[in-house]
């Protein structure tokens, strides 16, 4: 299971565990997890689905049941899971609104709080810098240690994103966590005092950070970005030598390599060392021409060796600069018609098998396509992520309505076969409801009642005998009879005293077993009732449905033709704002491409200009200038400059995002 889910979890079950016990919640920490049963049936199927990551189909039931009333016990608990799966999907405005409404006094405050600190991390991923903050701010009172130095940090990247950097300062100068925030504290600390021109002050924090022991990847990474950050500042206030120490500590083989040799060159260069400028920008030229970094050393490598008076090396770099940035410019033209015609979602998504939708989701891996290869930084920008999730999203819920359509289907055929079942019994419905079989049924009873009332006040105990037995006793009456014509004689008088013992027997017997037989009887009569009322009851039913199924097949048919109808409505709407969304971001793309191509357009300018007047030159035999032109930097005036105004601009460095929070223990099933 994956952090990000980990995460959910717990923030879920801090908001509904302990509000199903609340007196026993706050008994304990209310930030740990209280054991709970389930009452309510539907509820648990709800959460079936959750604990299988499977959020949207949690979600459809979870909204379908509530239309119900199906939690009777559990509504609040309810209300709550369905603000999580919101803000699971990515819909924090619908997640907030729930929050807002049950986020009240009854809930413990440290359930609120991190309620309130997973919404603005939602709001704050997603660019609402304005409602993080006020997520933020609704958390009352200081959280647990770990919890307490997330929320200060993500404050004050909020705060540097807004641009109010004192405020920012000001919070997280008196900052204290553990090793890792510790960092990403003192990283934004420093950028927040850059973008304040305090770079005395940001210098110290900055090279904490980019001298610090990494034992993680992650923490390699914040130590480059540091070094990088602290030498572009150092730069722009024309400090190359000091500059030069902070880039030399940056990896050669990181994500913040080719900033760092094109920042290193340039720093030589202001010092006057256009030979150790060489060193980085020759590396630097060997690497991927996507990169700007990259695309800027193919100028800046023949500016260095014009510097040196080496005009024939400087102007065979010249000339391959602006072949390598005429085929560039040739396949980035190949790439934006590409993206035009709409293969890059195509392709995106194509091989995308993650079932997880809505906030959890990134991508991973992209696409074996031409255009890939100008894409890696806007397809792992935010704003291009946060769009491919809302299109991925679109694309599940398209498929899901189509499956959802492809039940229409099976529902209709649903109706028909009931209606054919309906009419193929139909006749015999009808001819036993004439036949009166249920009345007939009842006289028999109430004759079999008056029966056994009888036997039981004449005391017959040979009428509940077997077969057999009254045979037998009918067999005795019979020879009583016919003795009792016979006149008085010795063999006659026999006859009736062995009769008599017979019938004696016979009688003993039979009024030993009838308490029994009665009960029996008597059993067997109520068993009957009960048979008879759910024969009558069944009747009943029968009725109805003769009259009611061809109702109610009307009314399922016209709900799904209605449900059909609206399901179409919605894959309308759904096509278009997919269509949309992927027009936005391809959009982002060939914008990007776009931008690379001014880019090398600008470059190929410098380059030709350079290279032509270092042929006029030639040609009319003039002496050369003690210096070619170096790259046209963004913001400077004229190719010319003093060593020093040759370094780079580049803005204020970025603060950095706080990393996830630790793996959190999974919630008791």
């Amino acid at each position: 299971m994956s952090v990000a889910r980990l995460r959910l979890l717990l923030v879920l079950g801090c908001l509904l565990l302990p509000l199903l016990q609340p007196a026993v919640a706050r008994m304990h920490d209310p930030e740990k997890l209280a054991v709970t049963h389930i009452r309510d049936l539907h509820y648990g199927d709800v959460l079936f689905y959750f604990y299988q990551d499977r959020d949207f189909e949690a979600l459809t039931r979870l909204l379908a049941y509530d239309q119900w009333q199906r939690f009777p016990h559990e509504a609040d608990e309810a209300h709550l899971l369905a603000g999580g799966l919101y803000l699971s999907l990515g819909m924090h405005n619908e997640a907030g609104e729930r929050f807002q409404a049950l986020l009240n006094n009854e809930v413990p405050t440290g359930v609120r709080n991190r309620a309130w600190f997973y919404l603005a991390q939602v709001w704050y991923a997603r660019g609402y810098l304005d409602r993080a903050l006020g997520a933020l701010q609704k958390i009352n009172g200081r959280m647990s240690p770990n919890m307490e130095a997330q929320r200060e940090l993500l404050t004050g990247n909020v705060l540097i994103h807004q641009g109010h950097f004192d405020e920012a300062i000001q919070l997280l100068s008196r900052w204290r966590g553990g090793a890792v925030w510790s960092a990403y504290a003192r990283f934004n600390l420093g950028v927040a005092l850059v973008r304040s021109q305090r770079l005395p002050e940001a210098s110290q924090f900055l090279t904490a950070v980019g001298t610090m022991e990494a034992d993680s990847a992650e923490m390699e990474a914040l130590r480059d970005r540091a070094n990088l950050a602290l030498g572009f500042a150092q730069l722009q206030a024309n400090q190359p030598r000091e500059a030069r120490v902070a880039l030399a500590r940056v990896r050669l083989n990181g994500p913040y390599s080719n900033r760092a040799l094109l920042g290193t060159g340039w720093a030589d260069a202001a010092l006057g060392d256009y030979h150790g400028a060489l060193a980085p920008w020759m590396e630097l030229r060997s690497r991927n021409v996507l990169d700007a970094a990259v695309q800027e050393s193919f100028l800046a490598v023949p500016y260095a060796f014009g510097k040196l008076n080496a005009n024939a090396q400087s102007a065979t770099y010249y000339e391959n600069a602006v072949s390598s940035f005429d085929a560039e410019n040739a396949r980035l033209d190949a790439a934006i018609v590409r993206l035009r015609r709409g293969e890059l979602l195509a392709n995106v998504l194509r091989n995308d098998e993650d079932t997880r939708h809505g906030w959890f989701w990134q991508l991973h891996q992209l696409p074996d396509a031409p255009e890939s290869r100008y894409l890696y930084t806007i397809m792992a920008g935010h704003d291009f992520q946060e769009g491919l999730k809302n299109y991925r999203d679109l694309d599940y819920l398209s498929g899901m309505l189509g499956h959802w359509d492809e039940s229409m289907d099976a529902f209709a055929d649903m109706i028909d076969t009931r209606e054919r079942a309906y009419a193929e019994r139909l006749p015999r419905a009808d001819a036993l409801l004439a036949s009166g079989a249920v009345e007939h049924l009842q006289e028999r009873e109430v004759a079999l009642e008056n029966e056994l009332s009888d036997i039981r006040a004449r005391h017959d105990v040979a009428a509940l005998g077997t077969a057999e037995e009254r045979d037998q006793w009918a067999r005795t009456q019979r020879l009583e009879g016919a003795l009792a014509t016979t006149t008085d004689s010795p063999d006659a008088a026999g006859l009736h005293e062995r009769l008599g013992l017979l019938k004696g027997v016979q009688y003993y017997r039979l009024d030993e077993a009838f308490g029994a037989r009665l009960w029996q009887a008597q059993r067997g009569l109520k068993d009957i009732g009960v048979a008879l009322r759910e024969a009558q009851s069944r009747w009943i039913r029968v009725q109805r449905a003769r009259k009611n199924v061809p109702l109610n097949n009307g009314e399922f048919a016209a709900r799904i033709a209605a449900l059909r109808q609206r399901i179409g409505a919605l894959q309308t709407r759904l096509a278009a704002a997919q269509q949309r969304q992927g027009a936005y971001l391809a959009g982002i793309a060939v914008g990007e491409l776009q931008q690379q191509k001014e880019r090398l357009a600008a470059y190929q300018v410098q380059a030709r200009y350079a290279l032509a007047d270092m042929y006029d030159r030639a040609a009319h035999g003039a002496a050369p200038r003690p210096a070619a032109s170096g790259p046209q930097q963004k913001g400077s005036d004229a190719p010319e400059a003093a060593p020093a105004a040759d370094a780079p601009r580049p803005p204020a460095p970025e603060p950095a995002s706080a990393p996830a929070p630790q793996p959190a223990p999974e919630l008791p099933r």
